[in-house]
C-alpha cells in the first residue's frame, strides 16, 4: 500500500514539472542589435561585473559561441587599455 502512494506522488510531481513553461533565453547578439567588437568598449561593459569579471553566460543570457567571442573581445580590449582589468 505504501508503494501505491509513493508512485502516485512521483507521478504527480512529474505532471506538475511538465506543466511549467520555461521562458526561452535569447542571446542579445543574435538579434543583431549589439555587435561584439573589442574596439568599442561600451557594449562590452554590460557583460562585465562591478568587480571587473566577465559575467557567465547563464547570467548574461549569451549563447556559448557568442560567450567565447565576447570573452576574447573583452581580453583584447583590456590588453589595449580600453577596459580595466580590475574595478577601482
Amino acid at each position: 500500500m505504501s508503494e501505491d502512494r509513493s508512485s502516485y506522488k512521483n507521478k504527480e510531481k512529474n505532471v506538475a514539472w511538465k506543466r511549467t513553461a520555461f521562458k526561452k533565453k535569447s542571446c542579445p547578439f543574435e538579434s543583431g542589435v549589439l555587435k561584439i567588437d573589442y574596439k568599442d568598449p561600451r557594449p562590452l561593459q554590460k557583460f562585465i561585473s562591478e568587480r571587473g569579471k566577465i559575467m557567465p553566460c547563464r547570467i548574461s543570457m549569451v549563447s556559448a559561441r557568442k560567450q567565447r567571442a565576447l570573452a576574447l573581445a573583452v581580453k583584447r580590449a583590456r590588453f589595449l587599455a580600453l577596459l580595466p582589468y580590475v574595478a577601482e
